[in-house]
């Protein structure tokens, strides 16, 4: 029926009502769908037209629909490669926080130390120190109150010269507004209940730089601590208070000079090459601690990364090969973002201008180019940070140029904090002739690190 010759329109179409909608045979997008009420009104041909083009292209929408969440459910793996993917090398990170213990902090109260040093000054300072110098940061926890956990490692280098270091974790405050970090408290470490089966230095059990090297440190979610070790190197699993709990766990097959077990055998690990770094897995039952040294039968530059369960005390077997830039580098610590990826600092042997290469790598231990080693890729340069705000007083480049730097942890999704190791009395990596602080600085990446939530933990 047409009048003054232009086709009748059903009235849904030329007036779209959206209180119509109800009313209308289902219908695809692009055109709008005829309501019940209208159906009647059009020549029997243009309404079978209508309703079978609505019904093909109700069909072609669910398929569509069907394709997609297929896709969807069948290719968890493209999802967690797209989410994953990250550029060849991160920017230049920023530098956002700056605050400095001053190097001769010494834990109140506390019995003197360094009688084994001699008592020619180092950088200034002489030996013995007056108490326990509050240093050599080798592992740090954020405790999501602004405040942190610090792990001292064995004292000042070795097991000779450190009988009179007690090993000790701090509790310490950084303020970037003042520029100051407060030491709140901490303790040390012991083995009251005997699980040590080798003989200490203590008659009263507290574990001292001579024991142990202990140079990582990971809170597990019962809020025990586990920490690695260099002179095993072994595991050791301590109480929120600072008590042994059981056994030191080896790593079969692997033994440096200082491990009390050698029994005569040629050791295979470096001195002072133990665990330098351990991370706790984001599924909070794995530990993975890396080796600063290779085993004396493995590839130059390739470190060892384990997997450790926490459930039944034991090795799973699972272990992943981190090669270093260099075979003159060394790690520093290690945290997990995710399931496979990892924090990595790798640093040369430098301080000050003689030093050329500290780094934060991000590793990723399921080798997407199958060569054998975890993937690697740059995210922080320590040697080049852009510092515009000028904090700490340094200008416009900040530079992290000490010979140890053993300490990462998260504090955002692109925000770090970094600490180093000072090594008291001994690095001047700041100013030559003048012994280390213990700096804590946060820097700002240039891109997110997509970790996993439970890495916050």
């Amino acid at each position: 029926d047409t009048s003054g010759g232009h086709e009748r329109r059903p009235a849904c179409l030329a007036d779209p009502d959206p209180n119509r909608d109800r009313d209308r045979d289902p219908g695809p997008t692009g055109r709008r769908a005829v309501c019940r009420s209208c159906v009647g009104s059009l020549p029997l041909a243009r309404t079978s037209c209508a309703v079978s083009t609505v019904r093909a292209m109700n069909k072609l929408l669910i398929t569509l629909s069907a394709v997609a969440l297929t896709v969807g459910l069948a290719s968890p793996a493209v999802a967690d490669r797209d989410r994953h993917h990250r550029p060849a090398e991160f920017g230049r990170a920023t530098l956002t926080g700056f605050a400095s213990l001053p190097a001769e902090t010494y834990v109140p109260g506390s019995p003197v130390s360094g009688a084994a040093l001699g008592t020619a000054p180092v950088n200034g300072i002489a030996a013995p120190f007056p108490g326990q110098p509050v240093q050599g940061f080798s592992g740090i926890l954020n405790r999501h109150d602004g405040t942190y956990d610090v792990l001292s490692d064995n004292g000042f280098g070795n097991k000779a010269n450190s009988a009179d270091f007690l090993l000790r974790v701090h509790h310490v405050k950084p303020d970037t507004r003042t520029g100051k970090v407060k030491v709140l408290g901490g303790f040390y470490l012991s083995d009251p209940n005997r699980h040590v089966p080798f003989a200490l230095t203590r008659a009263d059990r507290v574990l001292t730089g001579s024991d142990f090297d202990v140079e990582s440190i990971v809170r597990a979610s019962d809020g025990t601590y586990w920490m690695g070790d260099e002179f095993g190197p072994f595991l050791l699993h301590f109480s929120s208070k600072g008590r042994l709990l059981q056994a030191p766990v080896p790593l079969k097959g692997v033994q440096a000079p200082e491990n009390p077990y050698l029994n005569g055998a040629a050791p295979n690990l470096p001195s002072s090459k133990g665990f330098e770094g351990m991370a706790r897995g984001v599924d909070g039952r794995h530990l993975y601690p890396l080796l600063e040294g290779w085993v004396s039968d493995g590839t130059p530059g390739d470190l060892r990364m384990s997997e450790f369960d926490l459930r039944t005390s034991r090795y799973t077997g699972k272990r992943w090969i981190y090669r270093l830039e260099s075979t003159d580098n060394a790690i520093g610590d290690a945290i997990a973002l995710d399931a496979h990826r990892f924090l990595v600092i790798e640093r040369d042997g430098g301080q000050g201008d003689s030093a050329k290469f500290k780094r934060i790598y991000l590793a990723d231990n399921r080798d997407r180019n199958h060569d054998g080693v975890m993937d690697k890729t740059l995210v922080a340069d320590l040697l080049d940070i852009a510092n515009p705000k000028g904090l700490g007083g340094f200008g416009k480049t900040f530079r992290f140029p000490f010979t140890t730097i053993e300490d990462v942890v998260l504090i955002d999704d692109r925000t770090l904090a970094v600490m180093n190791d000072n090594n008291f009395p001994g690095s001047s990596g700041r100013t030559p002739g003048k012994a280390d602080n213990n700096e804590f600085i946060t820097l700002r990446l240039t891109d997110p690190l997509n970790a996993d939530r439970r890495a916050f933990r």
